[in-house]
């Protein structure tokens, strides 16, 4: 029996069909899948793909419970976000942790563009929806944005920056267990495990924002929920997590530095 750390043997799977593809305004044409949900490039057994999916949860505890009393402290929780699931992720997969990061081209940085733009307009669609029809809370990292020293500042950016690579593997490598789950094990289409898979991790990551907005189910679950649904099709589209990591950089640094920017006008007053 292999221990824990030890990738299975990876079975044989043929690179998925045309037909278990979706249409090039989803999937590029370019033969790439997506890791780990067939056996390529590693495959996981299921106490393997739990035991991933349980550091992603402890690596958001340490986000969550390590006390941040300003934006220097508050790196080390964030580095731990991003550092537990992938260390893990490596231990159990090897040198083929990688296979969640592909290079960046000129074409991933406009990808990278479009996605979040699309994403700060069907946000902000979202949330005057729910606004107009619930009581919706503020969300105090972007309140407090730049009230602090031009130092901390920087800090913040730094921070957040390292935190939303987190957010990603955070919402990524549960979507690689539910798409192994539901096409190794549950023998369904590609197609179906992405679409159930695409959904849950939404849910999955609007759960994990409602400490944030003063448990508003509304807010973390339509809102937030309605973003990671875009933010998550630049992953499928591209199978690279640093284009929807850029995406959901691009759009929450522009919102942060909207709040600066107000902030400082405001003390200028």
């Amino acid at each position: 029996m292999s221990g824990a750390t030890d990738p299975s043997p990876a079975p044989v799977h043929e690179s998925p069909s045309a037909n278990d593809r979706f249409g090039h305004l989803i999937e590029r044409r370019d033969g790439v899948d997506f890791p780990f949900y067939n056996g390529v490039p590693a495959a996981l057994s299921v106490r393997q793909w739990v035991l991933v999916w349980a550091s992603v949860a402890v690596g958001f505890a340490a986000l969550i419970l390590i006390p941040q009393p300003n934006n220097f402290v508050a790196l080390i929780p964030r580095i731990l976000f991003v550092a537990i699931p992938l260390g893990v992720l490596a231990r159990v997969t090897r040198e083929h942790w990688k296979a969640l990061f592909r290079r960046v081209s000129g074409r991933d940085v406009l990808t990278m563009m479009g996605f979040a733009l699309l994403n700060l307009a069907v946000s902000a669609g979202l949330a005057l929806i729910v606004q107009s029809l619930f009581d919706v809370a503020s969300n105090e990292a972007v309140d407090d944005a730049g009230k602090a020293s031009a130092l901390d500042t920087v800090a913040f950016y730094v921070g957040t920056g390292i935190q939303l690579v987190g957010e990603e593997v955070f919402t990524m490598i549960p979507f690689l267990a539910v798409m192994y789950f539901l096409f190794a094990k549950a023998k369904l289409s590609r197609k179906t495990a992405i679409v159930v898979a695409w959904l849950l991790s939404a849910v999955w990551f609007g759960a994990a924002h409602l400490q944030t907005y003063d448990w508003n189910f509304a807010q973390a679950f339509i809102v937030i929920g309605g973003a990671r649904l875009v933010l998550t099709l630049a992953y499928i589209r591209t199978k690279n997590l640093w284009v929807s990591t850029g995406a959901h950089i691009i759009n929450d640094w522009t919102l942060f530095t909207q709040a600066i920017v107000l902030n400082a006008a405001l003390f200028a007053l």
